[in-house]
């Protein structure tokens, strides 16, 4: 028997050790803390997107160009990201060519991709070039892009 009260002394020591931890400091700014760490984790878990891209239809981020913005005259060094809906695709020799729309204008995008149907959403990124095609004194030329 004074083995077990031993060992009942031993735990009633231990229990008023944490207890008496816990006396004089209340629990409630632990709690605070601890939801506010939740909900900031939880927030950044979550698809949050910019108010200013929801009205505008854009979902991939504020570096996408809109296409009626790329000049012919622009840099063929020029690396862009565009966005937009498969209009029409064309094969060509070991690459496929792709016509995108947004609701700013149409480009062409060179590309090795072979799976985009017609109607789905892309968001591309490539090098903006420009193809010169003189015909009878008149510039018949056209801006596309070549994905990266």
């Amino acid at each position: 028997m004074p083995k077990i009260n031993k060992s009942v002394a031993f735990m009633q020591k231990t229990r008023n050790f944490f207890l008496s931890f816990l006396y004089g400091h209340s629990i409630f700014p632990y709690r605070l803390g601890l939801t506010c760490f939740l909900v900031a984790g939880l927030c950044s878990c979550g698809n949050l997107t910019s108010p200013s891209l929801s009205k505008t239809g854009l979902k991939f981020g504020t570096n996408v160009t809109p296409i009626g913005e790329i000049k012919p005259k622009q840099d063929n060094q020029a690396i862009v990201y565009i966005q937009g809906q498969v209009e029409k695709q064309a094969p060509l020799i070991k690459q496929w060519a792709y016509k995108i729309n947004d609701s700013t204008g149409k480009i062409w995008v060179v590309t090795n991709q072979k799976n985009l149907g017609e109607g789905s959403q892309v968001v591309i990124k490539g090098k903006v070039r420009y193809r010169s095609i003189p015909l009878a004194g008149k510039e018949l030329g056209e801006v596309y892009l070549e994905e990266e």
